[in-house]
This record gives structure tokens, C-alpha cells and sequence, in this order.
């Protein structure tokens, strides 16, 4: 499967995830009931059913107020696209060349932070995205389905071979509707890097947080908490 992707670790990850959502969108009684109460407010699953915008996902992004002293923001850059090869994962070939595309992943409302922290090479990134539950669902599950179910596989970016290995994690419950979690080691040059990567599904708002596990793991609950505040 040959598909132009950023070159960053967390870049692969993310052009590697960019799945389109192509299911057909059903009625979802469970996100869609409405209320009899005379007050004529929306209930709790009105609102998690209602499609964000991206600006309005971008005010739900975690920032330095939330994340504590050492943080700094990386600016976006525009994406440094190569052709890339993923060798020895037929579960990720089977989602077919135009299916992973560089970039982030294709719902149509998104929003992305990215930081590092105490001045090293530590990064942690959010993703948020807003669209249908269905869509949301299934098109996160496809693609953590694939890449958990490669232990180990090769991409070659721009002529540069990284090894994979994946490992899914158990999911962290009681938050949202539908958790993924997984860890990705990217190895080359005699370099290996660690990445956790967790995605909740809470009505129509997904959220993805990669980067160094202990950063993930200790901001994971207050990511989610800000992007579902308001709603």
C-alpha cells in the first residue's frame, strides 16, 4: 500500500489513521431520543448528538492554563508529505491505497494541539473531531482494529525504513461511550520510539491523545473533561 504521509512518528500515526468514515449513517436511537419535558431544553443526548464545528472544537483543546508549568505549544507546520510503503500488515492493505491519506483523520469537523514538555523531545497531542456516533465509531474501530491487529510491520517513508510494532491496551473505562487505547513503537536508526495513542468516542465528539505515556495517561481524563464541559 503506497500512500503520501507525513514523516514525523506521530505524523505516521496520524496519516495512518486517516480512514474516511463510510458507513451509512442510520438513526441512532440512542443518541437521538427526545424529551418530553415541557422546558423545551435539549436533554444530556440531544447535546452529544448535536455536530460540533471546528472552531468551536478548537476552544475545547486543552492549553497551558490546563496542562501546568513546562508545557509549550508547538506551532502547525504544513505537513511534509513522502510515498510511503506499509509492508507485512494485510489488515491495513485491505483498507485499500486511497483509504489512508496524509493527514489527520477525514470527518469533516477537527481540531489539533500539539506540545512538548520540559524542553526535551517529550510530545503530547490532541485531536478532536465532531460528526455522527456511527461515523465517529466506526471509523476509529476499523483502523485500531488494523493496526492492533499487525504486531509488527514495516513502513518506509521517503526511502527511510521504520519498524512498527503495535500493542492494544486495555481501554481506560467509565469514559465516554466507546474507548480504543494502543502502544506503537516506531524503531529506526538504531532509535526506538514510544508512543500511547487513546481514543474516546463520547456522543459525536471523538478524542485522540498520543504521544509519551505517562504524558497521555496523566492528562487523558482533563482532555476529555474540557472537550465535553460545555456540551
Amino acid at each position: 500500500m503506497r500512500v503520501r504521509v507525513a514523516t514525523t512518528a506521530l505524523g505516521i500515526t496520524a496519516a495512518l489513521l486517516a480512514v474516511p468514515a463510510c458507513s451509512t449513517d442510520t438513526t441512532e436511537a440512542k443518541h437521538h431520543t427526545t424529551s418530553s419535558a415541557p422546558t423545551g431544553k435539549p436533554t444530556d443526548a440531544l447535546r452529544k448528538a448535536a455536530v460540533l464545528s471546528s472552531a468551536a472544537l478548537e476552544t475545547r483543546l486543552l492549553d497551558q492554563s490546563y496542562l501546568g508549568t513546562g508545557y509549550l505549544r508547538k506551532p502547525e507546520r504544513p505537513a511534509r508529505h513522502d510515498d510511503v510503503t506499509v509492508i507485512g500488515c494485510p489488515a491495513l492493505n485491505e483498507l485499500g491505497g486511497d483509504a489512508a491519506t496524509g493527514g489527520p483523520l477525514s470527518f469533516p469537523h477537527k481540531a489539533k494541539a500539539t506540545f512538548t514538555y520540559g524542553g526535551s523531545s517529550s510530545e503530547l497531542s490532541e485531536e478532536l473531531y465532531s460528526d455522527s456516533a456511527n461515523k465517529l465509531s466506526e471509523g476509529i474501530g476499523r483502523i485500531f482494529d488494523a493496526m492492533t491487529g499487525c504486531p509488527t510491520y514495516q513502513v518506509v517513508a521517503g526511502g527511510t525504513p521504520i519498524d512498527m510494532a503495535s500493542q492494544k491496551l486495555p481501554a481506560p473505562r467509565g469514559l465516554g461511550d466507546e474507548q480504543w487505547s494502543q502502544l506503537l513503537t516506531f524503531s529506526t536508526g538504531g532509535r526506538s520510539t514510544v508512543v500511547k495513542q487513546t481514543a474516546i468516542r463520547d456522543g459525536s465528539l471523538l478524542l485522540i491523545v498520543s504521544g509519551f505515556p505517562a504524558l497521555v495517561d496523566r492528562h487523558l481524563d482533563k482532555a476529555l473533561a474540557k472537550a465535553t464541559a460545555t456540551r
